[in-house]
Order: structure tokens, then sequence, then C-alpha cells
């Protein structure tokens, strides 16, 4: 055999090897990559169930395992944050989340069960969003002022507004509303808010307070009408929707988010590998297309950028909530 001829084949059977061993390290991973848990708080069919299956869906690929959505429903989130407190801190455990069940519970419940500053670690921040006002397709009115002079005019000036959770930030804004025009409204909580928007379509309830996200594709469908939203800038999925600021209901400029947790103890290099697969997620244009068509503000925030975040909400509530003289129960 010529040498040219004995170093083609030593080359080929070096490649062979190569080519087997990188076959066998990728099944390898395969086999043994543990499947993610991304907990919800709240049931399938909800806002926050829809963020999380597409982002759930991406995430597959840049951490190259399976990201399983578990919805455990019930007490406002409160039952999910206790089981990822209880979670092994490796990363196999995440949790979805808004403002509620990280800034808002812990100030309105006495025992909890959990403590975000020192049971959880932030992992990425995903968006920003605001809450809306939405009437059913039983109302008559078409804005905000015609509902208050429909609750008026027809009931005395009382009603029930549907909240997808008690002690929230929609019952707090159902008080405020009510303080500001001279109405009796009583929150109605409900476990979430797809049963919410359930009643609201079949004309169980005439009006409620949720996330934009829990009320725009039905709004879309002249199902429902979001009549007003928070914040000071109309949003781009509902440019003729005017804001409470415009309304002249002052004190909600800070606008909620959504982010994702670990459990405490999560190891720093595994948390920013996390992370780093949410940036690249949310940078992937039909991601974002379709979280702006839920009424989010995609905003990716660090684990870091998060934790302040949380801070800051956290502090702006305990202020109106301090306020508004609720007590913990």
């Amino acid at each position: 055999m010529s040498p040219s001829r004995r170093s083609l084949i030593s080359r080929a059977l070096r490649t062979t090897a190569a080519l087997g061993a990188s076959l066998a390290l990728c099944s390898a991973f395969a086999q043994g990559a543990k499947p993610i848990r991304l907990m919800v708080g709240f049931p399938a069919g909800g806002g926050s169930d829809a963020i999380a299956r597409l982002l759930a869906a991406k995430l597959r690929t840049p951490l190259g395992t399976e990201v399983l959505v578990e919805n455990r429903p019930g007490a406002g989130g409160q039952i999910a944050a206790q089981a990822l407190k209880a979670a092994p801190a490796d990363g196999s455990v995440l949790f979805l989340s808004h403002d509620h069940t990280i800034s808002i519970l812990p100030l309105v419940v006495k025992n909890p069960g959990y403590a975000p500053e020192t049971d959880f670690v932030p992992v990425a921040g995903i968006a920003t969003f605001v809450n809306a006002f939405a009437v059913s397709g039983g109302t008559p009115a078409n804005s905000f002022a015609a509902y208050v002079d429909w609750v008026k005019a027809k009931n005395g000036g009382k009603d029930a507004v549907g909240i997808p959770a008690p002690a929230s930030t929609p019952e707090f804004l159902v008080k405020v509303i009510a303080d500001k025009y001279k109405l009796d409204l009583v929150s109605a909580p409900y476990r979430g808010s797809a049963p919410m928007v359930t009643d609201m379509l079949g004309n169980q309830i005439h009006a409620g307070v949720g996330s934009v996200q829990d009320f725009i594709e039905n709004h879309r469908a002249g199902k429902i009408r979001v009549v007003a939203v928070l914040g000071t800038q109309r949003q781009a999925a509902l440019p003729n929707v005017p804001t409470f600021d415009e309304l002249g209901l002052k004190g909600f400029e800070d606008l909620p988010y959504y982010g994702i947790y670990a459990p405490k103890g999560t190891p720093a290099a595994e948390v920013k590998r996390l992370s780093d697969s949410v940036a690249k997620v949310l940078a992937l244009p039909e991601v974002r297309t379709q979280l702006v068509a839920l009424g989010l503000t995609v905003d990716y925030m660090t684990g870091a950028q998060l934790a302040v975040r949380e801070h800051a909400y956290t502090k702006a509530w305990t202020r109106i909530i301090q306020t508004s003289g609720f007590q913990p129960q």
C-alpha cells in the first residue's frame, strides 16, 4: 500500500471515530437531559398560561431539553410559589409569574408560605404589561364613562366587578375607581382570569379587571370590550383604548411585569444559562410579535435587573396598599 493511500485511510478512520464519539455524546445528552418544568400559578387558558406555552416551545432549542408547562392554580399563584420554594435548586423547576405573586401577595397575606427575596432567585424578566377594565357584551357601554353612567342609571351605582384573585392589583383598582366615581363596586374574586372571562362572556358579570392579555382576543372578537387601560401610554395592541391617566385616574404609572424565577440556591452558572436562553428566545421576531399581540411590551431583563424592577414595584405598591387602609389577612 502506498504512503498516500495509508494516509488517506488513516484520516478517514480518525474522522469516523470522531464522528462516532460526537454522535454518542449527543445521544447521551438527549437521553440524560432532564426536562424542565415551567410552573404557572393560574389555570390553563389564561394570559399567563399562553405566555408560558409560547416560551416553553421556543426554549427547547437553546436549552437542549424539553420544557413542560405545569399549571399549579390556586390562591393567586401562592400554591405554585410554595412549590417552587420546595423544588430542587438545580434549574429543573422554574416559575413564570407576574407581579401579583411576587410583589403583591407578600404584602396582603400574613403567612404566604414563601418570601421571594429569600426563597427565589430571579432568572430573567420577560415583559411589562398593563391592567385593563373591560365590560361584557351584555352591557351597552362602549366607553368607561358610559359604563359609569349605565351603572348609576340601572343599578343605583351598584355593580360587581370580576378580578382574577383576591387582594390583587385589580381589587385595589376597583376600590380606587369606586371612590373616584362615587360607585358602590364590589370585587368578585375568581381562581384566575379564565373563569372570570367565561362569566363575562356569559354575561354573568358585567365588568372585570385583569391584564390586557386576559381580554384581548375576546375584545378583538367583539365579545368583550376593553374600555380603559392603566399606565400613561396607550397600548400598541389597543391604540383606540384610552388610559386611566387620560381619564384622570393617577397613581398607577408603575407597570406590572412578568419574570421567571428559580429556587434559591440554584447555581449562578445555571441561572445565567437559563437567562441567556430566555434572551435568545425573546430576540426571535416571531416570539416578539406574538407577545406584543397578547398586549405585552417585551422587555428582557437579566436576573439582577429583574430584582431591581421587582423591588421598585413592591415599594410603590407598599405605599398604595398602606394608603388604602388594607390590613393583611
